[in-house]
């Protein structure tokens, strides 16, 4: 996506949180990622000047569709990474781990490449079985 790594991590964290609890504020992502207020404050104003958050007249944080897109292709990536990773063997604590690094590099033709590898397994495997 050629974007910052912390930027696509708030977005990510700002998704989550919302998927818990639609009213997401600085103060959730601060205690998410384990961040100083300022810091995070200082991240959210930078996402709203690019246009990837909103703040309504409560300070509640929305994703615009722009923000949005974004979390949710790293979520994919995330998800998809730690998929590849456990059905080669990677325990999950490991897999999570390396994902959430991973996912912020990786180029959409190598994950589309891993994904269509890991479909091929999948279905060599069943095929193997009946």
């Amino acid at each position: 996506m050629n974007l910052p790594e912390s930027t696509e991590m708030y977005l990510k964290t700002i998704l989550n949180l919302e998927k818990r609890n639609s009213n997401v504020r600085a103060i959730d992502i601060a205690r998410e990622l384990q961040f100083s207020r300022p810091t995070v404050s200082q991240q959210v104003k930078n996402l709203s000047s690019h246009g990837f958050i909103e703040l309504n007249d409560k300070k509640h944080i929305q994703l615009t569709a722009k923000g949005r897109q974004v979390a949710e292709v790293t979520n994919r990536f995330h998800d998809g990474l730690i998929e590849f990773f456990t059905e080669l063997g990677v325990s999950e604590e490991t897999a999570q781990e390396d994902a959430c690094r991973i996912e912020h590099y990786i180029s959409q033709e190598t994950f589309d490449r891993m994904q269509d590898f890991l479909k091929n397994c999948k279905r060599h495997l069943e095929e193997r079985r009946t």
